[in-house]
């Protein structure tokens, strides 16, 4: 069960550095060990315990409108992602988030020019969607932060909204797997191994957030992901 330690560190290492990358990082290495269905409910725990702290700590920055719309259509997607974990099949659910991760990393990594998006209206959109993929598999990222890079968000905002979205998803992923049944004791035993992982992860990613030259640690972070992505698709 080291493995789960390992990769949560990790996981938890790459958002407290870059602002992102939890379930990126995470779901694909997960997978390899544990079913989908596991290892969902295990990183929305996970998730929600490092986000309330990197919450509080870039707390200063945070546009609390732009969340708010953000969450509201999340709240809706949710549930239908917890559903669609729950009654299709686990190789097709590994394939789709195998694609979710390599479409993610192509983008950020060929750095797309993407429009302004002035209408606050999208944001609705983007969460909405968020929420399904955060139910499904805990990536709820990629639309957000595609969302955020068309309103021009600034560093120090872009990581504050990132948490706060990041823990309302997670606390409602949590409450749908509960009313599903997901948290098995299976599940909560991992998240004991995870415990180690979180809290190192926070500290190293946090003391060297600002050290690390963010271009490149970000272009290693996406090559890894594609690199788990396309590997996804070959093992689904």
């Amino acid at each position: 069960m080291l493995f789960v330690t390992l990769i949560v560190f990790f996981a938890i290492f790459t958002q407290a550095a870059s602002g992102f990358g939890l379930a990126l990082v995470s779901m694909p290495l997960l997978v390899t060990f544990l079913d989908i269905r596991t290892a969902t409910p295990l990183i929305a725990i996970v998730g929600g315990t490092a986000e309330l702290f990197l919450l509080l700590r870039y707390r200063h920055a945070l546009n609390f409108r732009a969340v708010v719309r953000l969450s509201l259509a999340a709240l809706i997607g949710i549930p239908l992602g917890v559903y669609a974990l729950d009654v299709v099949n686990a190789q097709v659910i590994t394939a789709v988030l195998g694609v979710i991760v390599v479409l993610y990393s192509l983008y950020a990594l060929l750095r797309f020019r993407l429009p302004t998006l002035r209408n606050n209206g999208w944001a609705y959109g983007l969460g909405f969607i968020s929420g399904i993929l955060g139910g499904a598999f805990n990536t709820s990222g990629p639309p957000v932060i595609i969302y955020g890079t068309c309103r021009s968000w600034q560093p120090a905002e872009f990581k504050s909204n990132l948490q706060a979205f990041f823990l309302f998803n997670s606390i409602i992923t949590f409450v749908s797997h509960a009313g599903s049944g997901n948290f098995t004791p299976v599940v909560w035993q991992y998240y004991l191994w995870a415990l180690p992982g979180i809290f190192l992860g926070m500290f190293f990613g946090v003391r060297l957030d600002g050290r690390l030259n963010p271009d490149q640690f970000r272009k290693v972070v996406l090559i890894l992901l594609l690199i788990l992505g396309v590997r996804l698709l070959f093992i689904s």
